[in-house]
């Protein structure tokens, strides 16, 4: 289904000792708005959450992060872990040996603080292992956390569902992070350009528009990886070829020309075979098809290619933005107008 091409926010003010509203209204244009579960939602999500695959190396989970200071013991050796740069003496500690344990134990009380900003006392294991027990298995895409958002963010909101339309003024991270976490389906928002933002180089960036939003945090997240123990998905050949070609997969989301089009795609299940043959099949009806990858200025490609028009879309060499076991994000950007297009493939 295309999406509505115009949006009409509606703002209502109130005058302070009046009955009086004046009332107005803002056509939006439908490229600049988004709704969650968008690539951009998704990406701002992971830019403005509680940085929590940093420390890894103390608490081996992305749910939550634990507050510094604090006190660790590792091979019977007793580390004070003060700021970022000691991780590195608690995996020294870990490397030490071969034949040691390699268990990272807290002197408790700990705090730990969750991707939403909030905290939580620990008081013992048993405390740590029941969190652990309740954040359960997470394979998505890690924090982008090299790049810093300059607040504040003026937000344009619009709820298809009543018809309300209001703004936001955001002016932190953890603010965005749960505006979009508790955004309804049905929920349509607009950034008030331009805004700025701080790249990894630490430059002031102006930002015009969604895809030049998008455009900057995807850029950004090779640098983040690097300097990111917990990682996003590697971008070597080998790592990459191994994940497609385990199990079969389907579109998860599929955006070109500024609309969603992922329905187009329901029902299919792709295999991707390692000897550079692939399959998609569809209530029964195989189409066959090639993959291949490939470096271009630097970029690594995906080439997707399949027999007839049925899947003639998805058809291009497709940029790996990031990969994890279940989820491959790819990227195109037109060399005739520059538009941009998503894919992303979800194992089954």
């Amino acid at each position: 289904m295309k999406a509505i091409r115009y949006i009409i926010f509606g703002f209502i003010f109130f005058s302070l000792g009046s009955c009086q509203k004046e009332e107005e209204t803002i056509i939006q244009d439908n490229s600049q708005s988004f709704v969650v579960n968008t690539p951009i939602a998704d990406l701002l999500s992971r830019t403005s959450q509680n940085p929590t695959s940093l420390d890894n190396v103390l608490d081996s989970s992305s749910c939550f992060s634990v507050q510094l200071p604090v006190t660790v013991i590792v091979n019977g050796q007793q580390i004070t872990v003060a700021e970022e740069a000691d991780y590195q003496i608690v995996q020294a500690a870990i490397d030490e040996f071969s034949d040691d344990d390699d268990l990272v134990n807290f002197v408790y009380p700990i705090t730990i603080t969750f991707q939403n900003f909030q905290t939580q006392v620990l008081q013992d294991a048993d405390d740590l292992d029941d969190v652990l027990d309740e954040c359960g298995e997470d394979d998505g895409f890690d924090e982008i956390d090299c790049i810093t958002l300059v607040y504040p963010i003026t937000i344009n909101i619009y709820d298809s569902n009543n018809q309300l339309a209001n703004t936001v003024t955001i002016t932190s991270n953890s603010s965005l992070f749960n505006f979009l976490a508790n955004l309804g389906s049905n929920t349509y928002v607009a950034i008030n350009y331009p805004i700025s933002a701080i790249n990894s180089n630490g430059q002031t960036i102006v930002i015009n528009s969604n895809s030049e939003l998008e455009n900057f945090i995807d850029d950004s997240i090779d640098d983040c990886d690097d300097d990111n123990s917990g990682g996003s998905g590697g971008s070597g050949s080998t790592a990459f070829t191994d994940v497609l070609t385990s199990g079969t997969w389907y579109i998860s989301y599929y955006f070109e020309d500024d609309d969603d089009e992922t329905s187009d795609f329901n029902g299919y299940t792709f295999t991707f075979n390692t000897n550079g043959n692939s399959t998609a099949v569809l209530s029964g009806v195989t189409t066959n098809g090639t993959w291949s990858t490939f470096v271009d200025s630097g970029q690594n490609k995906l080439d997707l290619i399949f027999d007839g028009i049925d899947l003639d879309e998805i058809e291009d060499d497709w940029r790996i933005i990031e990969y994890t076991n279940t989820q491959i994000r790819l990227k195109d950007v037109s060399g005739g107008d520059g538009s941009i297009d998503y894919l992303t493939f979800t194992k089954n």
